[in-house]
């Protein structure tokens, strides 16, 4: 058996590095994921959800988002609001 050659050795532990890093970020993500997401906010959302529904719901999972869903529906609705009514004046 031959003897490995500094090349191969050295990018066999580039693999190495970029493997360990990338289960440190998989690690990561999974422990975002794995998040409690307190009672409070819980009781939060089950009120919300009574009061548009009008009765009460079971709620049945609740995930973290990372995305800026919300927030760009938010400015869309801002943005698009259009003043249907008519500047009432004062008489002359």
């Amino acid at each position: 058996m031959t003897t490995p050659t500094p090349d191969l050795t050295a990018t066999v532990h580039a693999l190495l590095r970029r493997v360990e890093a990338l289960e440190a970020e998989l690690k990561a993500v999974k422990d975002a994921q794995a998040r409690d997401i307190p009672e409070d906010v819980m009781l939060a959302i089950t009120a919300a959800v009574a009061a548009t529904l009008g009765h009460r719901a079971r709620v049945r999972q609740v995930h973290y988002r990372t995305d800026a869903a919300w927030s760009q529906q938010g400015r869309a609705a801002i943005q698009g609001h259009e003043v249907t009514h008519s500047i009432r004046r004062r008489p002359i």
